[in-house]
């Protein structure tokens, strides 16, 4: 009685099979990269995803406070230059016309002689960028140009590339020859 109870209820049966089983190779290849790497779950990417946009944004948030205290250092150091020169002219001009309001119009001066100073600058390199880069445009539009009017062969167009390459090193050399 109690021996029916103990002894499995089922018994293992084992199939053989009097012919070879045979695979195609896509099936065989589909399991190889199934098995080499396997499907990321919905689930398990969406949390991803979520952890590196959180790691981005505090990136993000990082770069910012840091961009923010060195543009808060630089407004500093300014107004402190500012204001020694502003306590050095109002000295010079109390000492050459005996009241402050020259101190006022020369600060005032400088501001607007400041301002078109940055203007030319800016005038300056637009028009050097136009000089400069004109040549490299119009060269690679070449090699653009030789490209599709030989689409099969490329290699044809060898000159312009050449031609390109050369203007844009001459411009680095510039732009080195600048700098010192």
């Amino acid at each position: 009685m109690g021996a029916s109870q103990s002894t499995p209820a089922h018994d293992e049966k084992v199939f053989v099979a009097e012919t070879p089983i045979q695979f195609s190779q896509d099936v065989v290849n589909q399991l190889a990269d199934e098995q080499a790497s396997p499907a990321i779950p919905p689930e398990r990417q969406t949390t991803l995803d979520a952890h590196v946009r959180a790691r981005i944004d505090a990136e993000l948030a990082r770069l910012r406070a840091e961009e923010e205290a060195v543009r808060a250092e630089i407004e500093r150091a300014l107004e402190k230059e500012n204001l020694d020169r502003e306590r050095d002219m109002a000295g010079e001009a109390a000492a050459a016309e005996g009241d402050s309001a020259g101190s006022v119009r020369s600060s005032a001066a400088l501001m607007g002689d400041l301002e078109e100073v940055r203007q030319k600058v800016e005038r300056f390199h637009q028009r050097q960028e136009a000089q400069d880069f004109a040549e490299v445009r119009t060269r690679g539009e070449a090699v653009a140009s030789c490209y599709k009017s030989h689409p099969k062969t490329t290699l044809d167009c060898w000159r312009e590339v050449d031609n390109f390459k050369a203007s844009v090193a001459q411009l680095e050399q510039q732009y080195v020859h600048s700098l010192q």
